[in-house]
């Protein structure tokens, strides 16, 4: 190896690439082949640019501008209600919906609303924020349960039933608070 106390760059408007050290009577590179010295520049610049040639990020993603759980719902307003569904390519149901959204924002869930009612904490109704999940028992019984995502100013995106989109509705209609029975908080700060 030379040792050089001093890199010559060959100046240029994107990249300042080294060049070799010059060879002198101070700096002895006989010992050395000069091939390597006339490619050690190009290796160090390919050897840094490994890192940006081979882009390992994972594929782009639907993420609305405000990057939130209620807004990656909203960006789903008008997708089909499919049973079983849980892609935007092939439609939602209720908790395929909600997901998706939080997987898009980083968050493994459950997949069915039952055990989306055990995650995160409990929260009141007065105190609900963008993002918390909102449940109804929409028959009564185990099975009929329905899970949103609260979007703020007293509404909320869900996807209702076969035959019908993902929308966003009032949480104050008679129906939705006849039926509501809680929410969960799972992320904090959104």
């Amino acid at each position: 190896m030379v040792s050089c106390p001093f890199i010559m760059y060959q100046a240029s408007a994107a990249v300042q690439m080294p060049l070799a050290c010059p060879p002198s009577r101070h700096y002895p590179v006989a010992h050395m082949d000069v091939r390597v010295i006339r490619i050690l520049p190009l290796l160090l610049l390919l050897f840094s640019a490994g890192c940006s040639v081979f882009d390992s990020a994972p594929p782009e993603r639907r993420i609305p501008p405000d990057r939130s759980v209620a807004g990656t719902a909203r960006s789903q307003i008008g997708t089909p209600y499919v049973s079983g569904g849980n892609h935007p390519s092939e439609g939602f149901d209720c908790s395929g919906l909600v997901q998706w959204c939080y997987l898009e924002n980083g968050y493994k869930l459950p997949r069915r609303t039952e055990d989306l009612l055990k995650v995160g904490v409990p929260v009141k109704k007065s105190e609900l924020l963008p993002g918390d999940l909102v449940f109804f028992n929409v028959s009564r019984k185990r099975w009929g349960l329905h899970v949103g995502v609260y979007s703020g100013r007293g509404r909320f995106i869900h996807s209702p039933t076969p035959g019908s989109r993902v929308r966003e509705e009032d949480l104050h209609m008679k129906y939705w608070v006849r039926t509501y029975i809680g929410a969960r908080r799972i992320v904090t700060a959104q």
